[in-house]
């Protein structure tokens, strides 16, 4: 069994205060955390810090540990002052595994805390180590474009987690990146659970879960009436009178779409399967509403076409009032 020298692990001095040791481990796990590091090895460095952060940020703790370390040296075989006999008994704890090493455990003993029953030379122990408990899940909300919801690439989303002591301690956040498909038919304030993803248990146990409330982004063309979409087609009394052909934008570029003579304003045109993603993977309608619109200027000759045509034109928009 090696000793390990906690000071050196965080890289702070042995006079360190609470306040540089909480630093010190801060810095270190935003580092090396296994889900955002690319470090090399930085699973064991991460766990290696938080095991000296343990034995450190507690009082008790730490000063058991100064007075073994007086017999240790890093990296080399840990006997103890004569007559001294680990809690643990020098041997290797297999609860321990996923967690605190074997020279962890030999010193504070399986739970670390005050009250066990392994010798101690120097009668003092340390706090109880929590018993484990499931990560705290992460709520957030995820903006999305209508386009995204057609998407076939994943979105690219990041978050804050917090990170805790084995003790429970709340020390850090850590930012993570994900990659989310968004699902098919997805309506605004969906909820998506992700399993795991969101804080790491506490003394082995599970991660918390990653929860995305789905909020649809308004668009500045398109109305959504899910799974379908209304646009407004734009069309000058003219267009509508005599027809036209219009480039209308859907959400994946651009369609021509026939105007026929004598269209009336207000109008929906029906353009099959270019609207949102169902449940299914079908996709839903997009509606062209046809909206008249009148020149904001016009010249005496323009007037002069207007007057004719009202001159001749057998036409009452009003004649279903009654009289």
């Amino acid at each position: 069994m090696d000793f390990k020298d906690y000071y050196k692990i965080l890289g702070v001095e042995p006079t360190a205060d609470e306040k540089a040791i909480k630093t010190a481990y801060r810095k270190l796990a935003r580092k090396y955390h296994p889900d955002v590091s690319k470090e090399k090895d930085a699973e064991d460095k991460f766990k290696e810090a938080s095991e000296a952060y343990e034995a450190l940020s507690n009082a008790d703790k730490r000063a058991e540990y100064d007075e073994l370390r007086k017999y240790g040296q890093h990296g080399r075989p840990f006997q103890g002052p004569p007559g001294w006999q680990g809690r643990g008994g020098g041997g290797f704890h297999e609860e321990n595994a996923g967690d605190f090493s074997d020279f962890f455990s030999t010193i504070f003993g399986n739970g670390g805390g005050r009250g066990d029953p392994g010798g101690n030379p120097f009668g003092r122990g340390g706090q109880q180590r929590s018993a484990a408990r499931k990560g705290q899940d992460v709520e957030m909300e995820l903006t999305v474009s209508l386009e995204e919801t057609l998407a076939e690439e994943s979105k690219k989303i990041s978050f804050k987690v917090p990170q805790y002591s084995a003790a429970g301690q709340r020390l850090t956040d850590v930012v993570k990146n994900l990659n989310v498909k968004i699902p098919a038919g997805v309506a605004d304030g969906e909820r998506m659970r992700l399993k795991g993803q969101g804080a790491p248990g506490v003394a082995g146990g599970a991660s918390g879960d990653l929860f995305l409330t789905l909020r649809l982004a308004a668009h500045p063309l398109f109305e959504v009436d899910a799974p379908d979409l209304v646009i407004q087609v734009p069309l000058a009394p003219w267009e509508v009178a005599l027809g036209t052909k219009v480039a209308v934008p859907t959400l994946t570029g651009r369609i021509n779409l026939t105007i026929r003579p004598d269209s009336q304003n207000g109008q929906r045109l029906r353009v099959k399967g270019m609207g949102l993603k169902n449940k299914l993977g079908g996709r839903g309608d997009l509606f062209a509403q046809l909206k008249v619109v009148m020149p904001t200027q016009a010249d005496e000759s323009t007037r002069a076409a207007w007057a004719e045509l009202a001159r001749h034109a057998e036409f009452d928009p009003r004649e279903n009032w009654g009289r």
